[in-house]
């Protein structure tokens, strides 16, 4: 179940809600905001005559869902992306008139997802959703085995907290021969505001606000992501692949790893912690260790991150960037003396 968002409305739990969830009840909406059902009625109701939502049905049965601009079901044997990528374009005006820039982010994001859920989810039907809105929004969803549950199979991971972590550093896949593993770590990079809902957990990256977090949700049945772009964005699918790859050879072999998403709350403390951010990095060349939102790291944290690690991976460039004091300290203490030689400062 969702949480309030930043803002603490009754309508702003409702979209969180739908982020995860193809529909919502008044009971829902009164249970998790702690309110009377006729107060929850009312935003509701509010919602449908914005035009933002939808009523399905009738009386204590009736529920809520996003009012979708459109909306159809395809099902996965033999189904191309490229080809409902065009037939959205054809049905939808306010997709097929986006500017070149925001709608090359759209059609990559699109057929990226939709791609996942034709070939790895192991579901019969896909339902694909574009939202109206300042923000072009679009949602993929299937019923199939869940995209953090299939990476924890596949790559035998510890849960599914460890499967968002590996995907969220990128070049992570569960069918190497046929696939980098790079199209949610870039599609994630590339929209306005990127949400992926599965097994019990809600991912989400907002590069508006530049933050990236992870919480547990109710658990449902298959994948849903959902992400939106900006018309006017003043971001280019060149500009995103450009900040992740080699200029010269066009190697992706940059990372940003998220500290924030490796364990829950601000401080972080222990090797184990460590371990489970560091795993996997050395597929890169460079790593930028974002220590947003971090209040506090301990001595063996940072220990194991930036001497041990770092020892044992002397030609990967680690760049620990939006430090504060306190974290710089413990960071700068650890930090093995060669890589000051070396030019890599703390950011």
């Amino acid at each position: 179940m969702p949480t309030f968002d930043e803002d603490g409305s009754i309508p702003s739990l409702i979209r969180t809600f739908l982020s995860e969830s193809p529909e919502i009840s008044s009971g829902d909406v009164a249970r998790t905001a702690s309110v009377t059902r006729q107060a929850a009625h009312y935003h509701l109701r509010r919602m449908v005559e914005a035009g933002e939502l939808k009523a399905i049905g009738a009386g204590r049965g009736r529920r809520y869902a996003l009012a979708a601009a459109w909306r159809k079901q395809f099902e996965t044997a033999g189904l191309l992306e490229d080809a409902v990528w065009r037939e959205v374009l054809l049905e939808v005006p306010s997709v097929g008139g986006m500017p070149e820039r925001a709608q090359d982010i759209a059609r990559f994001a699109f057929t990226e997802m939709l791609n996942n859920a034709i070939e790895h989810s192991g579901a019969d039907i896909v339902s694909i959703s574009v939202l109206p809105g300042d923000a072009q929004g679009f949602v993929v969803s299937d019923e199939g085995i869940g995209a953090f549950e299939n990476v924890r199979r596949a790559k035998r991971l510890e849960d599914h907290l460890a499967a968002i972590q590996e995907i969220a550093k990128g070049k992570l896949t569960t069918d190497p021969s046929r696939h980098t593993g790079q199209g949610i770590f870039f599609t994630s990079k590339a929209v306005d505001l990127f949400t992926l809902t599965t097994n019990g957990w809600r991912w989400t990256v907002d590069n508006v606000r530049h933050d990236e977090a992870i919480a547990r949700v109710g658990a449902r049945r298959g994948t849903h992501v959902s992400f939106s772009v900006d018309p006017h964005t003043l971001r280019s699918l060149n500009d995103v692949f450009d900040d992740y790859t080699d200029p010269d050879t066009l190697d992706f072999d940059t990372t940003r790893t998220v500290v924030r998403l490796f364990e829950y709350g601000v401080s972080f403390v222990s090797r184990s912690e460590a371990k489970r951010l560091t795993r996997n990095l050395d597929q890169f060349k460079e790593v930028f260790v974002d220590f947003r939102g971090v209040e506090w790291v301990g001595q063996g944290f940072a220990d194991e991150v930036f001497r041990v690690w770092q020892s044992d991976h002397p030609d990967i460039r680690l760049v620990p960037v939006n430090m504060n004091e306190a974290v710089r300290r413990f960071v700068e203490r650890a930090r093995p003396p060669y890589q000051e030689a070396k030019g890599i400062s703390p950011r």
